[in-house]
């Protein structure tokens, strides 16, 4: 069955609107402090886990990378002095990634920037009602979707997703 006009239009304002947000939040966070917004919220989610520590393969779910792919980033953030990685101890064959002391501080230093750029291209284009509906609507999707690793700290608003 075909989606309804409404429906294909809410999808397409949706999946639009996220990609091109996505695109100019990468630009922004490259120009202003080298990191690409997939390692951005990499180290944000390691930044909140216990010990700012996680398995490798809990942060391949999250990022959407495969397990090569996330390697490959670690490995470049580790040249960084970004983050450490270190063989888990209750599986040697996982590898937990830690945010170093170094990564915390190009995180807190692009943040400011990072925060401007999210108000400006997208929370200052909505008003308080269509935020709060955005945020229900976002729950709703990650709760059925379900894919938020058990191993890890859901930032706050998803902890529900499991």
């Amino acid at each position: 069955m075909w989606l309804t006009d409404e429906e294909m239009e809410t999808w397409l304002a949706f999946i639009g609107s996220s990609r091109m947000l996505q695109t100019e939040l990468d630009r922004q966070l490259q120009r202003d402090a080298g990191i690409p917004h997939s390692w951005f919220g990499m180290l944000a989610l390691l930044a909140d886990q216990p010990g700012r520590r996680a398995r490798q393969s809990d942060l391949a779910v999250i990022a959407d990378f495969s397990l090569s792919r996330l390697s490959h980033a670690v490995a470049r953030m580790e040249e960084r002095g970004w983050v450490s990685r270190e063989p888990d101890p209750a599986d040697r064959r996982a590898s937990l990634v830690t945010l170093t002391d170094a990564g915390l501080s190009a995180l807190t230093g692009a943040a400011p920037g990072h925060a401007a750029a999210v108000r400006r291209l997208f929370l200052d284009r909505i008003t308080d009602e269509q935020a709060a509906a955005l945020r229900a609507a976002g729950r709703s999707i990650l709760q059925g979707l379900g894919t938020f690793p058990p191993g890890l700290v859901a930032p706050s608003g998803i902890e529900d997703c499991d």
